[in-house]
């Protein structure tokens, strides 16, 4: 069996194993609530935000993706022929999210990537052999919003809309050098066998003018004392991927979280893990 394989595997059973919350905690909610707690969910996996606390979370993500498709056209050399290349980068991101009230929170995103990209041994055109760059990557910042509370019955729905911001040049490997818009919804529901939330979203790429379907996604997410574990199936038009990954409370507002993403289409990056510290200021226990 591949690694990858395994990995995946491995971290399934890990989720479809967790324990039941503790004692203590899930008295001061409703079982439904229980997994997740009062919070409303952020765009980071696993994460929730409640009225008046403050989320501050440096990580660091890793992009690894042997068959990245391109086109020389899209670094300014005319030529739309396709093409697959090799990717590489490394990611410091800093994610601050503040909850203003129990309906709306805000989110605030911002990069710093060094990238390396090797074109396919077939493309002759202009194109370097090898682009390295390094610099601002994506800054974007969302406003969400739940338009009710979840109930023993009803699920809780929400908003969010985001702004990605012009950081990058024309044809460049790193940031964004147009606006980039989108908006989405979705829903969210705790069961006794854990939590889950489905949401979709449309984009505008101002750089292409064009709108289009944006990510999509369907969470799972369990409780189990100290520790949290979670499996996504993200996606956008055909780059998907699935990402398990787990979170363990060190106390005084202190969590460790890890990822890993895995492509599961083509297009989608191959290997992406994720590693960071969320630090909640406003003394968050449970």
């Amino acid at each position: 069996m591949k690694p990858k394989t395994v990995s995946v595997a491995l971290l399934l059973i890990m989720t479809a194993m967790t324990l039941q919350p503790t004692r203590t905690f899930s008295q001061q909610v409703p079982d439904y609530l229980r997994d997740r707690g009062t919070g409303m969910p952020t765009s980071i996996f696993g994460t929730y935000v409640r009225k008046g606390e403050l989320l501050i979370y440096p990580f660091y993500e890793y992009y690894r993706d042997k068959n990245r498709e391109y086109e020389p056209a899209e670094f300014g050399l005319g030529s739309t022929q396709e093409f697959r290349g090799r990717y590489r980068a490394h990611e410091g991101l800093l994610f601050i999210g503040y909850g203003i009230s129990d309906r709306v929170a805000l989110e605030f995103e911002a990069a710093g990537i060094g990238a390396k990209f090797n074109k396919a041994a077939t493309d002759l055109s202009a194109l370097p052999a090898e682009i390295n760059e390094s610099g601002l990557g994506d800054v974007e910042a969302q406003i969400r919003w739940r338009w009710n509370h979840e109930s023993a019955r009803k699920p809780e729905f929400f908003n969010y809309f985001e702004t990605v911001f012009p950081t990058g040049r024309n044809n460049s490997l790193i940031g964004t050098s147009d606006w980039e818009i989108k908006f989405g919804g979705g829903l969210i529901k705790g069961y006794s066998w854990g939590t889950v939330t489905v949401r979709a979203g449309v984009e505008y790429i101002a750089a292409e003018k064009t709108w289009g379907l944006g990510e999509y996604a369907i969470e799972y997410y369990r409780r189990a004392n100290r520790f949290r574990f979670y499996t996504v199936l993200e996606g956008s038009e055909n780059e998907v991927a699935i990402v398990p990954g787990m979170e363990w409370n060190l106390g005084h507002g202190v969590f460790v979280k890890l990822n890993n993403g895995f492509g599961l289409t083509s297009r989608a990056i191959d290997f992406a893990p994720e590693v960071g510290i969320m630090f909640s200021l406003s003394g968050r226990r449970d």
